[in-house]
């Protein structure tokens, strides 16, 4: 099979590691040729790496670097069976693309958009042929992430849909199939690992130190009760506020402003002042000296964690109630796309439906916030005693 990947960046260049690994023949394509070679020596890089470490042998090496060209015209994209476009976040430029891209391609060429929050229909509808357009999601690093998310837009054909899930699936990975909403699964859903952790710190919950300490004091939390390998103040350092705060700005618009998803003045400012964590060396931490220490006060942790993990469950739940994907593909979709260390619907029925409603029910009284009002499904499953999987 012949693949093109359009954008040689590290997430188009870990799509095609993954590809050419599965045997495909892929073509890198990007207008800066700088960047593609840039991208041939960090996969060298990346590949000599694993040769060391005995994950592959020489011949391996050469048979995945042998798979891969490297191309600077649309036109030499001709031949492919599916083109995956990992490029900018922005619309406007994805669907300008595609546009120019079909003058190249075959009628039965699938394109593909690795968006991870944008519009499926609304990229498609800039194409002749919008039928064979669907989002095929990867996470980074993609060779090592195992989840894809698949979204068909309203556009999409079952054909283009049945040939994506196979081909993702040949390639070693687990799929999960999303509805095209704002942010899919992980990105909807991952969206109260955040904003719930920063509520909790603006607040100054039962004691809750101030500054560095508290976001210190959280991330302690949710790692030592709930399991999580980063906190979400370190998480969100790691990915970049000019990332993941642009995101959540976008969730929240998507959603018609449903406060549920409500940025966070917090992290906005962080990114106003060019704060946007290791990557510029400060953000909710400050990498230019020594990280602080938490208060490590298991009663706090405790509330700290059931409040985050109830907003996560709730949010999961939603996602199952509205029908965006199965109740099997979000557990394997927040697993196996962010890490978490159990499915979140699982997570459920091991505290209880009961407790759930409870506690969701107790914050909603406290606030009266829509933001925490429970999802019917959960009242629902609570009053007939089930459980999601058991």
């Amino acid at each position: 099979m012949k693949i093109a990947i359009i954008g040689s960046g590290t997430m188009g260049s870990g799509i095609a590691q993954v590809a050419a690994t599965a045997g495909c023949e892929v073509k890198i394509y990007d207008t800066n040729v700088d960047a593609l070679n840039k991208s041939k020596a960090a996969l060298e890089n990346t590949l000599s790496k694993l040769v060391e470490k005995g994950k592959i042998d020489i011949n391996e090496k050469f048979r995945i670097t042998s798979n891969i060209s490297y191309a600077h015209a649309l036109g030499d994209l001709s031949h492919s069976d599916l083109v995956i476009e990992a490029i900018v976040e922005n619309a406007e430029i994805k669907r300008k693309l595609f546009t120019e891209l079909e003058n190249y391609v075959s009628p039965e060429t699938i394109l593909a958009s690795n968006t991870s929050s944008l519009s499926i229909a609304s990229i498609a509808a800039a194409c002749q042929k919008p039928e064979r357009f669907i989002g095929i999601h990867f996470f980074n690093p993609a060779p090592l992430m195992q989840l894809v998310e698949v979204i068909p837009a309203v556009q999409t054909s079952q054909e283009v849909l049945e040939k994506s899930v196979k081909i993702i699936s040949d390639w070693k990975k687990t799929v999960a199939v999303a509805k095209d909403t704002p942010g899919f699964i992980v990105n909807r859903v991952a969206r109260s690992f955040y904003s719930e952790s920063i509520r909790i710190y603006e607040e100054g919950l039962a004691n809750l130190p101030s500054g560095e300490a508290g976001f210190a004091t959280i991330d302690w939390a949710l790692k030592t009760i709930g399991g999580f390998k980063m906190g979400p103040f370190e998480l969100m350092d790691m990915i970049g506020h000019d990332v993941n705060y642009v995101v959540t700005e976008t969730v929240f618009t998507s959603f018609y402003f449903d406060p549920k998803f409500k940025p966070s003045f917090t992290q906005k400012r962080l990114l106003e002042a060019g704060f946007l964590g290791k990557k510029s060396g400060r953000g909710f931490y400050d990498y230019n000296k020594e990280l602080p220490t938490p208060l490590e006060d298991l009663v706090l942790a405790n509330i700290i964690f059931e409040r985050v993990i109830v907003m996560l469950i709730n949010e999961a739940a939603d996602t199952f109630f509205l029908n965006i994907a199965s109740d099997k593909d979000i557990d394997n979709a927040m697993t196996k796309g962010v890490n978490y260390p159990k499915g979140l619907l699982a997570w459920a029925d091991e505290l209880g439906i009961g407790w759930c409603v409870e506690k969701l029910d107790e914050l909603y009284n406290e606030y009266h916030e829509d933001r925490y009002r429970c999802s019917p499904i959960l009242r629902k499953m609570n009053r007939e005693h089930k459980n999601f999987f058991n």
